[in-house]
């Protein structure tokens, strides 16, 4: 049996744009484009951040995408430069530019080469890709210290009692609480809904991050963060006294008007709050240091990095790591936390107290000491002074550390 080829008829390539302006073309190509970010699952806010950048970029350029030139760019990031942009903010102009650039590659190319002659090559190139400053740049401010974010969530709390409208401080307290502890961006905690608070789920409790941010475009990447150091109580009581002074909507950390806050409204509430505390501006942070501190703080506690990686959402170990700024002693706290262990292990079978304190933390419990056993708090240690590392009773054995 043999094959025969015969030419079926059929519509031609389509070889003119559909419009010979190429101004009413891009904005064509923009609208495309925005469809594709939802196509991909992109979170409203993200898109709507992401197409006010593309067109402030588009209007810098001054010109259709596909005639833009490497001197062009060069110009716009200068620009941009002499302007005190910071090099994060140059960045993402170019890289928003690049993304647009490449999917005109992918999508338009037969109809931007036919109606205006151009071939589509990235003007973007090594020698004006912005560089990517890390965490790790001298001018990255350290993380708040452990004590200094104690005093502000002291100082929310104190404001609650006294404050004009009580559903507004605790919300406030609430929020930054999970900035804090859960290691959230700002824009995943606003999307959170009051659902995604997993009270029956895993030994600590679990919040669902379901629009956590992705990498390499890949779209949202949800992941499950646990509630630790008592966030699960917080966030018990903002749902059952605090949420209901809200309108009624499934959004979490609600507005006036029972919607999603916007990210940057986060961000205005953190600047407000502290300028109302009063402290110096080397004292003040951003929701963002708030989770450079969740990662620094677990890190000195000794939470594995790959544990503190999941819980952030990083692509790679890498990510967190520029995350992670010790304080001027973590050497010797790790040092010292070493040889108390490896002395506590050595001395708790001959039954003498190994504890730097003197015996003041009540290290060892009354389950491995000698004599009559006094009130048992279960975990040690259970005084500020001590540098014992944290060790339960072998006879209590608590589930949780006191609070």
């Amino acid at each position: 049996m043999t094959s025969q080829l015969r030419v079926i008829e059929g519509g031609a390539v389509l070889l003119e744009p559909v419009t010979a302006d190429p101004w009413e073309l891009q904005a064509e190509c923009v609208e495309a484009f925005v469809v594709s970010w939802r196509a991909r699952g992109f979170s409203p806010v993200t898109v709507e951040n992401d197409i006010g950048l593309l067109k402030r970029t588009l209007t810098a350029l001054g010109r259709p995408a596909w005639d833009v030139t490497p001197e062009d760019i060069d110009r716009v990031v200068g620009d941009l430069a002499l302007a005190g942009r910071a090099a994060s903010t140059r960045r993402e102009y170019v890289q928003i530019f690049k993304s647009f650039h490449r999917f005109l590659q992918v999508r338009k190319t037969v109809e931007i080469e036919a109606g205006f002659g151009v071939r589509l090559v990235c003007p973007v190139d090594e020698f004006n890709a912005s560089r990517h400053v890390g965490d790790d740049s001298p001018a990255q401010l350290p993380p708040p210290t452990p004590e200094r974010v104690a005093e502000f969530f002291d100082f929310l709390k104190a404001r609650i009692a006294t404050a004009r409208k009580y559903g507004f401080a605790a919300r406030d307290y609430a929020m930054f609480r999970i900035l804090y502890h859960a290691g959230l961006r700002s824009e995943e905690a606003s999307l959170l809904d009051r659902p995604d608070a997993h009270f029956s789920r895993g030994p600590f409790e679990k919040l669902h991050v379901r629009f956590g941010k992705g990498a390499r475009t890949s779209g949202p990447r949800p992941r499950w963060v646990p509630m630790l150091d008592g966030l699960d109580l917080v966030l018990h009581w903002f749902l059952d006294d605090v949420r209901g002074k809200f309108p009624n909507s499934p959004v979490l950390f609600a507005d006036e008007s029972g919607g999603s806050l916007h990210r940057g409204t986060i961000r205005n509430r953190l600047r407000y709050l502290m300028e109302l505390e009063g402290r110096p501006a080397t004292d003040r942070f951003s929701p963002h240091a708030l989770r450079r501190a969740c990662a620094t703080h677990n890190y000195e506690r000794g939470v594995d990095l790959v544990a503190i990686q999941q819980l952030l959402g990083h692509w790679t170990v890498s990510s967190t790591m520029r995350y992670v700024r010790p304080s001027a002693t973590f050497i010797e706290d790790a040092y010292r936390r070493a040889v108390t262990t490896t002395l506590g292990e050595l001395t708790a079978e001959e039954g003498s107290p190994a504890c730097r304190s003197d015996g003041a933390c009540g290290w060892p419990p009354p389950s491995v000491r000698s004599g009559p056993a006094p009130s048992c708090s279960g975990f040690w240690p259970n005084v500020p002074a001590c540098r014992c590392p944290p060790r339960r009773c072998p006879r209590c054995s608590p589930k949780s550390p006191p609070k």
